[in-house]
């Protein structure tokens, strides 16, 4: 319970901030795991998810909802992935 108006106005912040985040999280959650599904399938939408992905990581990393370096690692492993798939392959 806040005891100042100073620490109220922290808690909506915190509030606030808090929901934004959580909306950017679940949304790059969702995309990446589409992203993997459809690389470990091989479907011909891959490349276009994999892409949707880097943009919200990278978005994220921008707004500060996750550390630069973890979207970093993790568009890494999915270009590795989309790189390592047979030629014959959309």
């Amino acid at each position: 319970m806040a005891n100042h108006a100073s620490a109220e106005k922290r808690d909506r912040q915190r509030q606030h901030r808090t929901a934004r985040n959580r909306a950017v999280k679940s949304r790059f959650r969702t995309v990446l795991k589409r992203a993997r599904a459809a690389l470990d399938e091989g479907t011909p939408e891959a490349p276009e998810l994999v892409g949707q992905a880097c943009r919200l990581l990278d978005r994220a990393a921008s707004k500060r909802v996750v550390p630069q370096a973890r979207a970093s690692r993790l568009k890494s492993r999915l270009s590795k992935k989309l790189g390592a798939r047979p030629a014959g392959e959309a």
